[in-house]
């Protein structure tokens, strides 16, 4: 089941992000979100290598090979961008000085649990690195992810059976298929859904019960323009 694309993830992520918010980008999936700020707020996206002022990615043979995100991948700069040393990037993080996280996940548990550094098994993962900082540092973590494995085994587990990152952080997921609250004591709560997916289906690609909002919104496939 395919559900929306993952600019439409990002960009769903980034509606949620409050006027002012400054928000680091995890590697992978959540750099997307770097594309989208609204037109009626003013976000600043954070890198955990050392940039405040994240700007969409640059336009092919514009790339500077000496800017560029934690995962590699050549960025831009908005006005008034910021660079600097990774010890003053991770004091920004221990300090709670920024207001969300948007990172991956290859699990989550139905009590927030955070598991995105490793999987099972997995030697040549290096080490957590500084996920483990955002995930206890930084105010709301939120988790962009495919809703299940491409063989369908569920990544949203009861508990999660990869090494944890932090437990009990995660407070929304957003996926190919739904936007889902954790919500403390209750679990996995769906806020919205992609089109054509019904809660039969969502309920086969996850493991623990799920719960449903009194509405549940449509979670539309939003391309970028």
């Amino acid at each position: 089941m395919k559900g929306v694309s993952r600019e439409a993830m990002a960009r769903r992520a980034a509606r949620d992000l409050t006027d002012g918010s400054y928000v680091n980008l995890g590697i992978g999936l959540p750099t997307l979100a770097a594309r989208f700020v609204p037109d009626d707020r003013e976000i600043v996206y954070h890198s955990e290598n050392g940039i405040l002022g994240l700007g969409p990615p640059p336009a092919p043979g514009t790339e500077d090979p000496d800017l560029v995100n934690a995962g590699k991948e050549p960025v831009t700069l908005i006005p008034g961008a910021s660079i600097f040393d990774h010890p003053t990037s991770f004091m920004m993080i221990r300090g709670g000085h920024l207001d969300v996280a948007l990172m991956g996940a290859y699990q989550v548990g139905e009590n927030g649990d955070l598991a995105n550094w490793a999987t099972a098994g997995d030697r040549r993962a290096p080490a957590v690195g500084g996920a483990m900082d955002l995930a206890v540092g930084v105010a709301s973590v939120r988790v962009i992810m495919e809703h299940a494995m491409k063989d369908g085994t569920p990544r949203l587990l009861h508990r999660c059976t990869y090494p944890l990152t932090a437990a009990g952080v995660v407070k929304r997921i957003y996926t190919n298929l739904a936007v889902i609250d954790v919500v403390a004591g209750t679990g996995f709560v769906v806020a919205e859904m992609a089109e054509g997916v019904t809660r039969d289906d969502l309920q086969t690609l996850t493991g623990p019960p799920l719960r449903f909002a009194a509405e549940v919104g449509e979670l539309e496939d939003l391309l970028p323009a």
